[in-house]
């Protein structure tokens, strides 16, 4: 029986059972990013984003526009001492009274514009100028806050949030008081969506407050880290220890399972359960990134060293990124000129601005792999005629090809079809090429290309019996 057919390249999907894979479903997917509706593109490279002041892990990012609207400062924390950029270009300078705690996450949050920061352990402090903190009087010490109806809300070191006065982000002594939220557990972040204040405990506890009353969201589904909690346009993307959920105010929902054996799996080899307390997360581009450490999949059996899962939010696709530097926290901010920046921190207290024209990791060399298998909907043989890629000309990828009789690892035995510097990489299998899988793997791990890939095209004869 003749089949042949168009593959478009799609998500990583190691969720569904092969035979239930739509052609362009991938078992790998490293290093790249989606382009045209039904194409792939290596991802950009990373170059480094001003000095290392003391080589210590960068634990925060954060950035603060003035109500000018033209003033704004980068801040990291690193080492327990906070720096400040004047206007993202200026060099680190240490912020007045900027001792933290060392390995802290320090939040933030801005009210009348002024800054109110804290890291759980020390004084609650503030600022009106960018470069200098006060404490703040009569504050709890607090790592989250959010500014809600007027007033900042700070989550303390227990079971309870607090607010200051209204119109103030430094009276926490007039018409100032806290709150206990209900449940087990101490709390864990909290954040504004859809006009709501939302809390989180250790314990997964979520609850809503409309400013009169608290609603129980009935789950435990709440962030495991809450460096993980990032925004697009009022939509909430976390990292908890049972996947990564999307949150719109009402209840979370799952949307990681298409990458759930990364996560979690019968191997114990994804997630290492303490990356689960911290791991970092942004949103950028309509991009939601976070990064997990090592994993590996009990599908493929493929490890990636210092995994970052990726979600595209407008395509619904996931995909796996692997820097050359592990990002330990991240910022997304608009630049002096209006331009939406991606910078990330690693564990030498170096920052790395991600996007552009840059095809390498600072330097190092970006490897992309992409990997999937065609099974026809059936485990009967085939017999493999031709195959076929397309690529943007003048790449540097490669495409590979092996037939199987199982889904093992080492039982693909790869063709090399050569490189796709022409734009098209046409394949003839010799005769009696026959097997019941088609895996096809484009590979590529150049320093000045970013390749293209289209799609392929395969013909094949199912036999029956």
């Amino acid at each position: 029986m003749p089949s042949s057919g168009i593959i478009t390249p799609g998500s990583l999907n190691l969720a569904i059972a092969p035979l239930l894979h739509k052609p362009g479903d991938m078992i790998r997917c490293l290093n790249v990013e989606n382009d045209q509706f039904g194409a792939k593109k290596k991802r950009p490279g990373y170059t480094a984003y001003l000095g290392t002041p003391n080589n210590l892990q960068v634990t925060s990012l954060f950035t603060w526009q003035r109500n000018s609207g033209t003033q704004f400062w980068n801040y990291m924390v690193s080492g327990g001492t906070l720096w400040y950029s004047t206007q993202g270009t200026g060099a680190w300078t240490v912020c007045g009274n900027g001792t933290l705690t060392a390995g802290a996450f320090v939040g933030n949050a801005v009210l009348e514009d002024t800054m109110v920061i804290g890291d759980g352990t020390v004084a609650t402090r503030h600022s009106t100028d960018g470069t200098s903190f006060t404490n703040t009087t009569a504050a709890p010490i607090a790592a989250y806050f959010a500014d809600y109806q007027g007033r900042v809300w700070a989550g303390g070191t227990a079971s309870s949030i607090f607010y200051s006065n209204v119109g103030t982000a430094t009276d926490w002594t007039n018409d100032s008081t806290s709150i206990a939220i209900p449940g087990p557990g101490r709390m864990q972040t909290l954040f504004k969506a859809t006009d709501r204040l939302v809390t989180s405990k250790n314990s997964g506890v979520m609850h809503r407050y409309n400013g009169y009353s608290i609603y129980d969201l009935a789950t435990r589904l709440g962030p495991s880290s809450a460096q993980s909690v990032a925004e697009v346009e009022d939509f909430r993307f976390y990292l908890n220890r049972t996947g990564v959920y999307a949150f719109s105010g009402e209840k979370p929902e799952l949307i990681s399972n298409a990458v759930e054996k990364q996560i979690y799996n019968d191997l114990g080899s994804a997630i290492v359960g303490t990356v689960f307390n911290n791991a970092p997360g942004v949103a950028h581009q309509y991009q939601y990134m976070v990064g997990v450490g090592t994993v590996t999949d009990d599908l493929t059996n493929e490890t990636i060293p210092d995994c970052i899962l990726v979600y595209d939010y407008q395509a619904n696709d996931w995909m796996n990124w692997q820097f050359a530097d592990r990002p330990y926290a991240w910022l997304s901010y608009r630049d002096a000129s209006g331009d939406q920046q991606l910078i990330f921190g690693n564990n030498g207290g170096q920052n790395f601005t991600v996007g552009g024209t840059i095809t390498t990791d600072n330097g190092a060399t970006i490897p992309v792999v992409m990997e999937g298998v065609l099974h026809l909907n059936t485990l009967l043989d085939k017999k493999w005629n031709w195959f076929r890629a397309s690529f943007n000309p003048g790449c540097q990828a490669k495409i590979q090809v092996a037939i199987t009789d199982t889904f093992v690892r080492g039982a693909k035995v790869w063709i090399d079809l050569g490189d796709a510097s022409s734009g098209v990489v046409e394949y003839r299998f010799p005769t009696g090429s026959r097997g019941k899988f088609l895996f096809w793997k484009v590979y590529e791990s150049s320093r000045n290309s970013r390749f293209h890939f289209y799609g392929c095209e395969y013909d094949a004869e199912i036999i029956q019996r």
